[in-house]
């Protein structure tokens, strides 16, 4: 039997593939033959690349329809066809809940729902049209389902992509599977930003389950999964991948009274 992850021939795009979660989603498809187009506002230093192949670049800022539809455009009139789309750009810096302005609560929202709502319709009118129809992973957060201090305006867009997730799979159902990855804590390039340094990390991430916090690679692997025919009947599900989770706050709070 042929190698069900063997991505060879597919046309993957993937936003925000320029670094990060993204950039570990697209490389793990090149590693698998795929043609990956990444777009991102700038263009990074150096390209996605996996055994001497290299990612395209189409400069795009998902907020905006028209480049969305450039992007798209130019993947389709490269390789003639789009099979895969992973919805990864996203986030958002720390806000105030009871103070973060009107623009700013708009701006998040666009960029980590509505964004992915228009980059999913566009993709999903090419993937139609074609006999093997198409795939849409949207990398939505463990914000989305559970309460997110600190960031409410990415919590709830995260809520609404996971349900957005859901309609869509239902809408456009059977030619193109639609489905969430609900990413945990993931340590990328800007962790030290949000951790500190490298002994804050591994305290963040002893609190997991599992003993660390994800890499791209752990949740690019489920990206993969969910475009390949293995996943050939999953859609319209949001699978979590935040090894284990978080421990509950009284185990820490409450006093051992066992001898």
């Amino acid at each position: 039997m042929a190698d069900p992850l063997d991505m060879s021939g597919k046309v993957v795009i993937v936003t925000g593939g320029c670094r990060g979660i993204g950039r570990g989603i697209a490389t793990r498809f090149l590693e698998t033959g795929a043609d990956v187009v990444i777009c991102c506002r700038h263009e990074p230093d150096e390209l996605p690349s996996a055994d001497g192949r290299t990612a395209e670049f189409v400069g795009a800022d998902v907020r905006e329809p028209d480049q969305i539809e450039r992007v798209v455009h130019a993947t389709t009139e490269r390789f003639g066809r789009l099979d895969v789309l992973v919805n990864n750009a996203g986030g958002s810096p720390p806000a105030d809940s009871a103070t973060a302005s009107p623009k700013f609560s708009t701006a998040i929202i666009n960029l980590n729902l509505v964004a992915p709502l228009l980059f999913a319709q566009r993709a999903n009118a090419v993937m139609q049209d074609q006999p093997e129809g198409g795939v849409i992973v949207n990398i939505a957060s463990v914000s989305g389902i559970r309460p997110s201090p600190g960031t409410a305006a990415y919590g709830a867009a995260k809520a609404g992509l996971i349900n957005l997730t859901q309609t869509l799979a239902v809408d456009w159902a059977p030619k193109v599977r639609v489905n969430a990855v609900t990413a945990g804590l993931v340590r990328t390039e800007q962790s030290h930003f949000f951790y500190g340094d490298e002994e804050g990390i591994a305290a963040v991430g002893a609190t997991v389950p599992l003993g660390r916090m994800a890499d791209p690679s752990d949740i690019a692997d489920v990206c993969l999964f969910l475009a390949s025919p293995l996943a050939r009947y999953v859609n319209g599900e949001s699978i979590v991948v935040h090894g284990g989770g978080e421990r509950p706050a009284y185990q820490d709070a409450a006093k051992n009274t066992h001898p």
